[in-house]
């Protein structure tokens, strides 16, 4: 309740400042749990792309964000965990998937930095991975805006369609080309959204 709360609180604040937009909430899976990935601009992100999911989302986050305790109780209050830089893919990728099973959405930013430009980047296999482990399926999400994010910004957030755990089949011992290959699908869904 209190994050409903919250999160319908902050719709109607993020509407008010910004002039928000969504397109395609219809394509967020009503039941289990899912990934949503999506481009990334500003540190605004994991709250747009998740106002709304009735479920609480999950993101990863460089430890170094929970040095101030401040911010720390507020991002873990939103559902952000820390990723330790040196922990190795393997750590990361079964903490996700971890995630995903204690029955957690997990949003995740496949270009792993924000873009400068607003252009969607290459994005990496990680989310790939993570998402054929979990047998899951991914929602695309697209979050578009002109410029950078100032008062009044006229701000469209789009779900895409989900790529079902069927489409996310690989084998067990991947090759850098069956993720690359499933990467690209993901980020292709994604920029098709953000261009749109």
């Amino acid at each position: 309740m209190v994050y409903s709360f919250i999160r319908n609180a902050a719709i109607l604040a993020y509407k008010i400042w910004y002039g928000l937009s969504f397109e395609g909430v219809e394509n967020l899976p009503k039941d289990g749990t899912f990934i949503i990935a999506c481009n990334h601009r500003s540190y605004a992100d994991p709250v747009l792309l998740s106002l709304k999911v009735k479920r609480r989302c999950t993101y990863m986050a460089k430890e170094e964000l929970f040095k101030n305790p401040v911010f720390a109780v507020l991002i873990r209050a939103f559902g952000a965990f820390p990723v330790q830089r040196g922990q190795g893919d393997n750590g990361i990728i079964d903490t996700a998937v971890g995630k995903l099973k204690s029955g957690k959405n997990l949003a995740i930013f496949p270009e792993g930095t924000r873009s400068k430009d607003g252009k969607v980047g290459r994005g990496k296999t990680g989310v790939a991975l993570i998402a054929a482990r979990a047998g899951v399926p991914v929602v695309p999400c697209g979050i578009a805006y002109e410029g950078k994010l100032h008062f009044r910004n006229k701000i469209t957030v789009r779900y895409g369609r989900p790529i079902s755990p069927e489409q996310l089949k690989i084998s067990e011992n991947p090759a850098p080309r069956e993720l690359k290959e499933l990467k690209n699908t993901i980020m292709s869904s994604i920029t098709e959204l953000v261009e749109r």
